[in-house]
């Protein structure tokens, strides 16, 4: 694990997180991809031994989780007075802190913002929540699902006369999350190069969700998007923007939306001279759908591959995520990479003089407490006392 980056354009910044799940994790290995040195404060408890907050909420594969990759974890207990000051301490060092509790849990830890910046007039003090630190439904539970429903962007996924389909935890926790909250902390360091002066960051999954839609809601205002869900160019209402069933059982995407692609689409299927409705002839639709779907069952999805391969028909084969960093394409990109044998994404996206990196494997939560604390300004007798004190673990 390194201590310093030896690249990546975020080199020399400090990031201390607050470990947490899902979006602030994600946006911490986003950070420390870009070469930031983060430091994970895990939990330690009263009798000193170490708690992961994910083995809290239920078995989970660790420590190979790769939202967790790329630091370094020190154990402190942030219910002892010592281990309070011990983050305070942190703090005067790092550039930004990172957090994802529930609104005024840090404040009644101490280490609030007040707290922190009090310590530190130049940190970035980084919240993230799912429905933000105000507002009626601010104190709430909630997940991925309930806040990207609450902005508008769930209503929206789903097939012709079915109920809402949820996406995975893409948009809410990664998407309006973890990568917005990332993306408002650079936005911040390069501001407080011009003031000299941090400031607190209220990063909400509900707000994220719903400037992710912008453009839903731009054609939804010029009459362009109906409330219908399948009945839309971009849902799965069009034909030539859809899934279809290949004969093996697995799928291809199309996305043939302009007149040269939807061309080439009905040259590769054998459809160029069957006569067709045109292709934005709404009634015709169906009769479309059905045509194509008949002609992609007579082949396999690699078939097809093969055959649109050299025909600009925007036509892809759906990988599954077994497949997808063996594809040729991702391979020659060097697109994912293999972390202690779990293979995964890699940095994103790319630079050409300062390249992002993996900086190291997944940790155990408190693996580097005394070396993290030592590069971080502690003596080896302060590290010692907080030992003592059950401070640290």
């Amino acid at each position: 694990m390194t201590t310093n980056s030896a690249a990546g354009p975020l080199r020399g910044i400090r990031v201390l997180e607050l470990a947490g799940l899902g979006a602030a994790p994600f946006a911490a290995m986003l950070l420390s991809d870009l070469g930031a040195d983060v430091l994970r404060v895990d939990r330690a408890g009263p009798d000193g031994r170490t708690e992961s907050v994910a083995a809290r909420e239920g078995p989970r594969p660790e420590p190979a989780d790769p939202l967790t990759r790329g630091r370094r974890s020190a154990a402190i207990d942030l219910k002892n007075a010592d281990g309070v000051q011990a983050v305070l301490r942190l703090v005067e060092s790092a550039d930004v802190l990172l957090e994802g509790f529930r609104p005024g849990v840090t404040e009644r830890l101490g280490i609030g913002p007040d707290e922190c910046r009090a310590r530190n007039p130049r940190l970035v003090y980084a919240r993230m929540t799912g429905w933000g630190q105000t507002g009626p439904m601010a104190d709430r539970a909630g997940h991925d699902i309930n806040y990207i429903a609450v902005a508008g962007v769930l209503h929206p996924l789903g097939r012709a006369g079915e109920r809402p389909q949820a996406p995975a935890n893409l948009i809410g926790d990664f998407g309006g999350g973890g990568m917005l909250m990332a993306l408002g902390i650079c936005a911040a360091l390069v501001e407080r190069d011009r003031s000299g002066a941090g400031q607190v960051i209220d990063a909400a999954m509900v707000d994220g969700g719903a400037l992710l839609g912008t453009f839903l809601y731009g054609w939804h205002a010029a009459g362009l998007w109906s409330d219908e869900r399948g009945a839309n160019l971009l849902d799965g209402g069009a034909p030539f923007y859809d899934t279809y069933e290949t004969a093996d059982g697995r799928f291809v995407s199309v996305g043939a939306l302009e007149p040269q692609f939807y061309a080439g689409l009905l040259t590769g299927l054998g459809l160029a001279d069957a006569g067709l409705p045109d292709q934005l002839d709404q009634t015709g639709w169906p009769v479309l759908r059905a045509r194509f779907a008949a002609a992609f069952r007579t082949r396999t999805r690699d078939e097809w591959t093969d055959r649109f391969a050299e025909v600009d028909a925007c036509v892809a084969p759906v990988l599954s995520l077994g497949e997808a960093p063996h594809a040729d394409h991702n391979r020659e990109r060097l697109a994912f990479v293999d972390v202690e044998g779990v293979l995964q994404p890699a940095p994103a996206p790319r630079f050409s003089r300062t390249p992002g990196h993996v900086q190291g494997p997944p940790s155990m939560p408190g693996q580097h407490t005394d070396a993290a604390l030592s590069d971080w300004g502690f003596d080896a007798g302060e590290i010692a006392d907080l030992r003592r004190t059950g401070a640290v673990s």
